[in-house]
């Protein structure tokens, strides 16, 4: 800014003016006759007032240089403006311009990470795919594993089952033939072979003489209908549970029932007891069948 004090008029000339014309007038009002001659009057009134513009000139010079140069500083300041302006403009063309850069490389960067999304998801679902064939495949290779398991289970059960009806069948010889000593001997193999059957699972009951018969526990070597009155006379051949689950019911006389000669029954119990294994074999199956459904 323009330091004004060091462009100020100087006044004092103009106030020495003023003086000395003030000092003319009043030797004129002091050395003129009374009354005062027309001139005298004229260059009284001439002198106060040339004194007086003398006075005041100076500060209307000054007020019209001020004005003028606080209209210079005004033009400077929008000139330093305008040059502000000018510079922001630069620094918005330039910022413009980093931005354009910015997007266009965002923009690319988007493209980029687009290609990379759908080449994951592709290698993501060919990946899915593949492991779903893996699974199916591992899954098929496994059911086979069971089956062979559950084939393998029921054979080796309709085997332990023959063992143990054979076990039964030489007791109840036993028991007919009246021989103390080898009906102890015989009962103490029979429960050995149980207590080893008991450990893998499998079950055997028999029927106690004089129990009501139950359709769904026993059932006779005969094809017509059981009356409801009607009680278990004497165990033929031993049901079977394997894991909760009934195998093959007790076979089983009734009451009232005649029945053959020793030799004869046991040959027929021997006859039953295959006709029951055969039917142990499919019930073994169906629990096999039922354990590998339940499977996970």
């Amino acid at each position: 800014m323009t330091d004004r004090a060091a462009h100020q008029l100087s006044k004092w000339p103009f106030f020495l003016g003023d003086a000395l014309l003030l000092g003319v007038a009043g030797l004129v009002l002091w050395q003129g006759a009374r009354p005062l001659a027309m001139w005298e009057m004229v260059l009284l009134a001439s002198c106060v007032a040339a004194g007086a513009g003398l006075c005041v000139i100076p500060f209307i010079l000054e007020y019209r240089y001020l004005s003028k140069l606080a209209q210079v500083e005004r033009l400077q300041r929008t000139l330093l403006q305008v040059h502000n302006i000018e510079g922001i403009a630069r620094q918005i063309a330039s910022a413009t311009s980093c931005w354009q850069a910015i997007q266009d490389d965002a923009r690319k960067a988007v493209d980029a990470s687009r290609e990379i999304t759908d080449s994951m998801t592709s290698e993501a679902r060919a990946f899915q795919q593949f492991l779903e064939k893996a699974n199916d495949t591992e899954r098929g290779h496994l059911r086979l594993e069971v089956e062979k398991l559950r084939r393998a289970e029921a054979d080796w059960l309709q085997v332990l089952i023959r063992v143990l009806d054979h076990v039964f069948a030489l007791f109840l010889a036993a028991v007919r033939s009246g021989q103390p000593g080898l009906i102890e001997q015989l009962t103490g193999f029979q429960r050995a072979c149980r207590e080893v059957a008991l450990r893998v699972g499998l079950v055997p009951f028999e029927a106690q003489a004089g129990e009501p018969f139950d359709k769904q526990r026993h059932r006779t070597s005969g094809e017509g209908e059981v009356p409801e009155e009607s009680r278990v006379g004497e165990t033929l051949a031993t049901g079977y549970r394997f894991q909760g689950q009934q195998v093959r019911k007790a076979l089983v006389s009734l009451q009232g029932e005649r029945l053959e000669p020793s030799p004869l029954s046991i040959s027929q119990i021997r006859s039953r007891r295959e006709h029951a294994s055969s039917e142990t074999g499919s019930a073994a199956a169906r629990v096999s069948e039922t354990d590998m459904l339940s499977a996970p």
